[in-house]
């Protein structure tokens, strides 16, 4: 592993009961293929790409294809198995803990458990649950806790309640458009403002939030009488963190860190779902981006994600 020491906040976890069991739970109805993993094969990408850690998440479906007490089960178990591999590699792994929305009392206790038991790092969330966005009225519990223990929550897009195009799987087009749709709505309903305390990490760069940011800034005041004002929405906007999985192409990056500054921006690579020469590829365009000096790359490379993960920044002394 070369001296970078990259934190990836955008890996995903493949549980291997959990990929035998999910075609016969609705499949994953993006259309997107699940690739092959192992806890080695994750580690040797790590090691090729220069990341210390990788911060584990479930991907999109998640378990909202179980129903009742099994889909509390599968995240359980789905929970316990990350944290296993957190246990025996404390220094490469990290787990975003899975959370059985919509079930409200099922998620604040799987909650409980993943922070006080697991000592999990966080809670990842999908961007919709059967067409709810996390800005619902019915998911204020559960922010209201998340921001009583000053979590940091990884958002992962998950499809659409719309039809996929042929031949154009969702995570090709959708998951950009559902993470913004989510971010938009949750600062809109006031998320944000009541609970200032939560860490909220968007996936890919937040979709198309950074470049299209002041259209909604300037246009929401106008449709709803119950929002800020213009240049409170930007603000709420930017507390978001940002993560560079899949966008930290040359075309992506300027409007990134004009919109979001470079302390909000994360390294991410989607690994295994992006392949691994994908994920490389993104990786040497951050590197080459010569707009940002070595500690603006250090930044997003690691520094940005020790102040959120307190664990990982006490094992680095």
């Amino acid at each position: 592993m070369n001296a970078t020491q990259r934190i990836d906040v955008h890996q995903h976890v493949v549980p291997p009961f959990w990929a035998e069991a999910l075609p016969a739970h609705g499949g994953d109805p993006s259309g997107w293929k699940s690739p092959e993993w192992s806890p080695q094969s994750a580690i040797d990408f790590m090691d090729s790409q220069g990341i210390a850690t990788g911060v584990l998440s479930l991907t999109a479906p998640g378990v909202q294809g179980w129903p009742g007490q099994s889909k509390l089960d599968m995240a359980r178990r789905v929970n316990e198995y990350t944290a296993g591999l957190v246990a025996r590699h404390p220094d490469r792994f990290g787990n975003f803990a899975t959370v059985p929305l919509p079930d409200i009392e099922g998620s604040l206790r799987e909650i409980e458990y993943a922070f006080d038991a697991l000592k999990a790092d966080g809670v990842v969330l999908l961007s919709n649950y059967g067409g709810q966005y996390l800005g619902d009225p019915a998911f204020e519990p559960m922010w209201a806790e998340l921001n009583r223990r000053r979590a940091t929550v990884f958002i992962h897009p998950g499809k659409p309640a719309i039809d996929t195009i042929p031949g154009m799987p969702g995570p090709l087009v959708d998951y950009p458009f559902d993470t913004t749709r989510t971010a938009v709505q949750m600062v809109l309903n006031g998320v944000l403002t009541r609970h200032p305390d939560v860490n909220v990490i968007l996936s890919h760069a937040g979709g198309f939030l950074p470049y299209a940011s002041h259209r909604f800034a300037e246009l929401a005041p106008g449709v709803r009488n119950d929002v800020p004002s213009t240049e409170a929405l930007l603000r709420l906007f930017q507390r978001f963190y940002f993560d560079t999985a899949l966008s930290s192409g040359p075309a992506a990056l300027p409007s990134l860190t004009a919109f979001a500054g470079v302390g909000r921006i994360l390294y991410g690579s989607d690994y295994p779902y992006a392949p691994a020469s994908v994920g490389a590829s993104f990786t040497a365009k951050l590197d080459a981006y010569s707009e940002l000096a070595p500690a603006e790359h250090s930044a997003i490379n690691h520094g940005n994600a020790l102040a959120l993960f307190p664990r990982l920044a006490a094992r680095r002394g």
